[in-house]
């Protein structure tokens, strides 16, 4: 069973979305278990409205890898309702280059539920 604080929140929020499987469906139905469903991601390109365009988006980046995983590079911390955290991301392009990423994240939380995120990082 998972809890809803706001760290746990995030380490779902990597764990689960961005380091689970590349099935769209397969994300969405881990996606609505604790994204709200009005909630609004904004990424430095785009933004994404609910947890099945989440799921896509998520899906759409790891279809231009071969591998790809996420890992923490500041533990989260939070507290009234927000957490933020950094993250670091090594994969392989199906063109068969190394990747390396690394972004923040701040999420807002109501009722135990993600319902908007603000994501700083390069090629988003």
């Amino acid at each position: 069973m998972h809890e809803n604080t706001e760290t746990d929140l995030y380490r779902r929020w990597l764990d689960d979305i961005w380091n689970g499987p590349k099935d769209r469906a397969k994300l969405a139905e881990i996606a609505e278990e604790f994204v709200d469903e009005d909630f609004v991601g904004h990424w430095p390109t785009t933004d994404v409205n609910g947890p099945g365009k989440l799921a896509a988006l998520v899906a759409a980046v790891k279809a231009t890898h071969t591998e790809l995983t996420y890992s923490l590079e500041v533990e989260p911390f939070g507290a009234d309702g927000y957490v933020a955290a950094r993250w670091i991301s090594h994969g392989a392009l199906r063109a068969g280059e190394t990747d390396y990423s690394s972004g923040n994240d701040i999420l807002r939380i109501e009722d135990g539920r993600l319902v908007e995120c603000w994501v700083a990082s390069p090629g988003m």
